[in-house]
């Protein structure tokens, strides 16, 4: 089988962080993005993945040559000249999806976090026969009304329209950002910039050959640091859930974190509920995390207090300093000893003298 990732996105939304690096290659639970994806994939006999991309090339090209050996999964390109929306992009790799098997194939946003039911969305998509050309995965939400709806019979899933931001209650389900399809759907797709979405799957539902699946367990799109966290709230709660295995056990924990091997936690530490440290992070004597994320290389140092915030690749806490309110810390900060920053977003290699008292970007 083989699948499609977008991931041609500027990721605007997850700067500074994205001035980094793509992305799907943002650290989430220690792992890129796009590294969760992937290994969903393999797990159902996926065997092949393309990348459709646009942004930073070279960047992805390095990720492929490093994870397509450690994932053991054939990884190629798909690039785009131009940005080609979310269906161009499978009409670019039509000669890859479609090999003559008839098999169906995924496409997945790139920052979308979840369960990946996708067995479950594979057995659900051959259940509705011969003639189905897809299979959207939506997710229930408690406000429709900011969404794009999708409507369908609840019996058999069969899609009816879809209605964008309804005035009116007409379903609580949304698009999740996975999808299953028939080598049949790409005929309906010109090599041209396309929106699968409201180009191309209400086609297919007037016909009655569009089903949705309800996805089970936690969704969120982790594409802006607000859902960033949220997401990672959820995925360490579902990681809980499933026996904790991966989960940290050391002195000082409270509720769901998640350590790399390799990083080190001091004295005296009060870690928690809902962080993750990556790999070769150090983290002080006395140092207050919680709802947080610290990725690869950064340091928090001695009795620090970081909550609510995401702090970027081999950046640096000062002592005693409070980071706080959703601040975002690109790659190599360094935050001086004793500082307040309250939701201060700070663009890469930079260095933090003074307290940030409100929500501002440090440039």
């Amino acid at each position: 089988m083989k699948a499609l990732i977008l991931v041609g996105g500027f990721g605007t939304r997850l700067r500074p962080l994205t001035l980094s690096c793509p992305k799907p290659l943002v650290d989430f639970c220690n792992k890129p993005m796009i590294v969760h994806q992937i290994e969903a994939l393999k797990k159902v006999g996926v065997s092949e993945v393309v990348l459709a991309i646009n942004y930073q090339p070279k960047v992805m090209l390095g990720f492929i040559e490093e994870y397509e050996k450690k994932l053991g999964v054939k990884i190629v390109c798909s690039r785009e000249e131009s940005p080609m929306g979310t269906a161009g992009p499978l009409a670019l790799a039509r000669d890859i999806l479609d090999d003559g098997s008839g098999d169906p194939f995924f496409v997945l946003n790139s920052d979308v976090i979840c369960e990946y039911p996708l067995q479950k969305a594979l057995d659900f998509f051959k259940s509705r026969g011969e003639g189905a050309e897809g299979t959207i995965l939506v997710t229930k939400v408690e406000d429709p009304s900011k969404y794009g709806v999708v409507v369908f019979d609840e019996g058999t899933g069969k899609v009816d329209r879809f209605v964008e931001k309804p005035k009116v209650f007409v379903g609580d389900k949304i698009n999740a950002g996975i999808y299953l399809l028939s080598p049949k759907i790409l005929d309906r797709i010109e090599l041209k910039p396309t929106s699968i979405e409201r180009e191309v799957f209400p086609h297919v539902a007037e016909e009655g050959k569009l089903f949705s699946m309800v996805l089970p367990g936690y969704w969120m799109d982790i594409g802006q640091p607000k859902d960033y966290l949220s997401g990672l709230k959820l995925h360490l709660a579902s990681l809980g859930q499933q026996g904790g295995g991966e989960l940290y056990k050391g002195e000082g924990v409270v509720g769901n974190v998640l350590v790399h091997p390799t990083a080190k936690i001091g004295k005296g530490c009060v870690i928690g509920p809902d962080v993750s440290i990556g790999e070769g992070c150090v983290v002080g004597d006395g140092a207050r995390i919680s709802n947080t994320t610290i990725f690869r290389g950064a340091q928090v140092k001695d009795h620090a207090f970081v909550t609510g915030s995401i702090v970027g690749w081999d950046s640096i806490i000062g002592k005693w300093s409070r980071v706080e309110n959703m601040s975002v810390l690109g790659e190599d900060v360094v935050v001086k000893d004793e500082l307040h920053l309250n939701g201060a977003v700070v663009l890469p290699h930079k260095e933090i003298k003074a307290s940030v008292g409100s929500p501002q970007i440090i440039l």
